[in-house]
């Protein structure tokens, strides 16, 4: 090594060594994670959406920080949750479920919001369309009130014989009346007859409701998807157990906690798709630019040991569809 590139090279380690020289530590970004449901459900989730956020390059504690705030169902309080986490400045909300994202939107028109897990963006007035959203929302749907009738048809296919089926869904929900709607629909074509639609609105309103889908003569029940669903999912599958009344779910995590049958999204893959969003919206992109995207992958889960108790005989075909089933 010739004298003139030794002095070069110690007035660069010199240089890199002094306080003018040395690299600016980056500031951790801020993410709020708000959610109508209740965050203790969502803990799997958040742990695929940590998962996708390393793949990406973020470390938790040491590229960002994550601060998650929940309604538990309790939709009225909302809007000062959403306010709240506004008023503190993140870099981009992560708002899940419809009310939550609902929410997240009225507190703020500049903070980006990556919303998951709504069943019908454009329809309750999230984006103007998937395409291109616009504003400062995007993120991935649930496909909730596309969902319905494909639901009752592998219900359809569980008991053959189902004739009469009960609605229960949370009224206050904004997706409520579509979902409604949808299941009517599918209800015709199949030629099953929806009576009752019983109102959940709270804890309180499970027993009552179960009490009069039975009552009804109701052989099977749909549970509609909202986020007190979530926060319900041990009580209402005990209760089915109890009433012996078999009922369809949206999610896997409903049958994993008992319940018999579900069909819906992966939800742990549209959490860990959020990853994306969010980083691209870290580096600089614009929410509005960012196409809003349906699920890519659906499930078909049943539980076996929660058929057998309710005397229900799992036909072959249902088995061969299944993406998982539970023991």
């Amino acid at each position: 090594m010739s004298a003139l590139t030794r002095r070069m090279l110690l007035v660069l380690a010199g240089a890199a060594a002094s306080p003018g020289f040395a690299q600016t530590p980056q500031r951790r970004a801020r993410i709020g994670y708000l959610t109508g449901g209740d965050p203790a459900s969502r803990t799997a989730l958040l742990a695929e959406l940590r998962r996708g956020m390393r793949e990406l390059g973020y470390q938790e504690g040491e590229t960002f920080d994550l601060e998650i705030v929940g309604a538990k169902g309790r939709f009225e309080d909302l809007p000062a949750l959403a306010r709240r986490l506004a008023d503190s400045r993140p870099d981009v909300i992560l708002a899940s479920t419809t009310p939550g994202a609902l929410a997240a939107k009225a507190a703020t028109p500049t903070i980006p919001i990556v919303f998951v897990a709504v069943g019908d963006p454009v329809g309750v007035g999230l984006v103007g369309n998937l395409a291109r959203p616009e504003a400062n929302v995007t993120g991935l749907s649930n496909a909730t009130v596309e969902l319905p009738a494909k639901r009752l048809q592998f219900l359809k296919d569980l008991l053959p014989s189902l004739r009469r089926a009960a609605i229960l869904v949370n009224p206050n929900d904004e997706n409520a009346e579509l979902q409604i709607a949808r299941t009517r629909e599918g209800a015709g074509q199949l030629g099953i007859e929806i009576d009752p639609v019983a109102a959940i609105r709270g804890e309180a309103d499970l027993e009552p409701a179960f009490r009069r889908a039975v009552d009804a003569g109701a052989q099977a029940a749909v549970r509609l998807i909202d986020p007190l669903s979530t926060v319900l999912r041990a009580e209402t599958t005990r209760l089915a157990a109890h009433h012996r009344l078999p009922v369809i779910y949206g999610f896997r995590e409903d049958v994993l906690a008992g319940g018999l049958i579900a069909y819906g999204p992966n939800q742990g893959a549209l959490y860990h798709r959020a990853a994306y969003f969010i980083a691209r919206i870290l580096q600089g992109a614009r929410p509005g630019e960012l196409a809003a995207e349906r699920p890519s992958r659906f499930d078909l889960v049943i539980n076996l040991a929660t058929a057998r108790a309710l005397g229900v005989a799992v036909p072959e075909s249902i088995l061969a569809l299944a993406d998982e089933v539970v023991e």
